[in-house]
């Protein structure tokens, strides 16, 4: 059966007139409250949005901006500002790097390679994303020096590096420069802001390269929906301060808005384990992660790409927390008091945690796994060596070491219902001692997230809130400690594999502290083609609409690499749309 365009616009039509989801598929710009008008409209002010935002201006375009938050920066400014660009660019070079388009495309479309728990890391990525990504590295990174962005280093190195390429080393740090972190709210140190990479480090210029260029940033602007006519997306609805506003977009509709990983019922389509419990999204509570743009775009006939790229259980789409006691517990960004999130925050968090100091256990008290295990690999240059390109022995080779921990945290407890829970970090005055923790606020979140007391059977009737669906048994936890007590004894773990278990947990007060799984990287969303367009149900674009960075799919890399590069290309080739 063929389907057509037409044939998916009266369907979508005919949903909307029955009730069903929002009666946004077609939408009235008419009707709104207030117009705008330029010719491209970018939805979301982060990597994606600001390289999209600066590619169309400078091609002379006028350029309308929308931002749902009160600040510009998306999850691009919170992140360590790692970037990974390579193809040849002048660091590559200059460090003796042999790298080229070619080299780079191949490196990442290489069925061969997989991880210790054997989950590919490329080879479901699309080729025509691929090319277009390796064939403009080199332009990102020109274009990013051209805008004032510094390197804390002059040449690439691996720190950070993730769905990378396993060939040369292609990863680059913006440095912070005089910026405030949004972490802190603060400028780091003088001598270290050449050498401190954050996202501020080119955020803040693409943020001067937009304005300087006459570009129109709109904040507090939340995307309702997408208005789509036979000549394809046309404009866009948003809400700002309880108005409706519409703008008007001669050329072309950019979603760069981020990605799904805040949308539980999204997200579930995904995995069915991801229920609400998983609440500690990386880069909110600064940056919400609601899947607005890609449904808009699915509500005017858009397609999904790259959705084992979502579920393969490789890179950092879901991750170990190294900080705990805090919702907001991803290991690489810890809100300080001086952040202008820190009231929706509420906690630093207990960091640099030795699992040799602390016991998980699920909301039931039991222990289900090795505490020093790790989370889900990732690959960069070097991980697999000796490497030949496109060899079976490349996966044949790998030691299988599954590090499972992620699994076994989220696996439940047997009574029917999805979702792992909470899982809790358990430890004793010791502990606390030994790794210098101050267990008070703002270092912990005692509404929910960090209980104590004086006794075991007293801590787990004290733990209560929203996500603890079920009491913890006092019998439970108290056998669980005891247990593991005896393995420290024994000096080895009877239940599961613990290296050389070497603390007792015996010493009041007792604590449990929010250890629960983070979700990170949105790396399925909205399909487009090389030009970065969105593709519908039935293979063909959907003219004036185009989707970058964790709002689009098919391209599993973490990072600002690829919001950079397919928010230029989308800007640029929405330039060239007639009107």
């Amino acid at each position: 059966m063929t389907v057509s365009r037409r044939s998916l616009l009266k369907a979508g039509a005919g949903i909307a007139a029955a009730g069903v989801a929002s009666s946004i598929f077609q939408p009235s710009i008419a009707n709104a409250a207030d117009t705008h008008v330029a010719d491209v409209v970018v939805l979301g002010c982060g990597s994606a949005g600001l390289a999209a935002a600066v590619a169309a201006a400078e091609a002379g375009a006028s350029v309308i901006v929308l931002e749902a938050q009160p600040h510009i920066g998306g999850r691009g400014i919170v992140s360590s500002g790692n970037i990974t660009l390579g193809g040849g660019t002048a660091a590559q070079m200059a460090a003796g790097i042999v790298d080229s388009p070619d080299l780079l495309f191949r490196d990442l479309t290489d069925w061969s390679i997989v991880q210790a728990n054997g989950f590919p890391s490329y080879r479901y990525n699309d080729r025509e994303l691929i090319r277009a990504f390796a064939d403009i590295n080199v332009t990102i990174y020109d274009f990013l020096v051209r805008h004032g962005v510094r390197w804390t280093r002059s040449t690439p190195d691996n720190v950070g590096a993730n769905e990378s390429g396993n060939s040369v080393q292609r990863m680059m740090h913006t440095a912070i420069m005089d910026w405030p972190s949004v972490r802190t709210g603060l400028q780091v140190p003088a001598s270290q802001r050449l050498t401190t990479s954050q996202g501020p480090g080119f955020i803040y210029p693409l943020e001067a390269a937009a304005k300087a260029r006459g570009v129109k940033i709109l904040l507090s602007h939340r995307l309702v929906s997408l208005h789509r006519t036979q000549q394809g997306v046309t404009g866009v609805k948003a809400t700002h301060q309880g108005r409706t506003v519409s703008i008007q977009a001669r050329k072309g509709v950019v979603i760069a808005t981020g990605g799904s990983s805040g949308n539980v019922e999204f997200r579930r389509m995904y995995d069915p384990r991801l229920t609400a419990e998983y609440c500690g999204v990386a880069g909110e509570p600064y940056s919400k992660q609601d899947a607005s743009g890609i449904l808009a775009g699915l509500n005017v006939g858009a397609s999904l790409a790259g959705t084992y790229n979502q579920t393969g259980e490789f890179g950092t789409n879901i991750t170990k927390p190294s900080a705990i006691g805090t919702r907001y517990n991803y290991s690489f960004l810890q809100w300080q008091p001086t952040s202008v999130v820190f009231h929706l925050a509420k906690a630093t968090g207990l960091s640099n945690v030795n699992f040799q100091n602390i016991i998980h256990v699920n909301m039931i008290g039991k222990r289900f796994f090795d505490e020093t295990a790790g989370q889900f690999g990732t690959n960069s240059a070097g991980s697999v060596n000796p490497y030949t390109p496109n060899s079976w022995l490349n996966a044949k080779n790998i030691t299988y070491n599954p590090q499972n921990w992620i699994n076994a945290a989220m696996a439940g407890i047997g009574d029917g219902h999805n979702g792992g829970g909470p899982i809790w970090a358990i430890f004793d005055a010791d502990a606390v001692a030994r790794q210098r923790w101050n267990v008070a606020p703002p270092n912990v979140d005692p509404d929910g997230f960090f209980f104590q007391a004086n006794s075991l059977e007293e801590l787990a009737a004290k733990i209560v809130m929203p996500y603890q669906r079920v009491p913890m048994p006092a019998s439970n936890l108290v056998e669980t400690v005891a247990r593991y007590n005896s393995f420290v004894d024994a000096g080895a773990d009877a239940d599961f594999g613990k290296p050389t278990p070497r603390y007792k947990i015996q010493t009041a007060p007792f604590y449990a502290a929010w250890s629960t799984p983070v979700l990170h990287d949105t790396r399925s969303g909205l399909r487009i083609n090389a030009a970065s367009q969105v593709i519908d149900f039935a293979g063909q674009v959907i003219p004036g609409l185009y989707a970058a960075g964790e709002s689009a799919g098919g391209f599993s890399q973490h990072g600002n690499g690829r919001a950079l590069s397919q928010g230029y290309i989308a800007g640029k080739h929405a330039v060239l749309r007639s009107s």
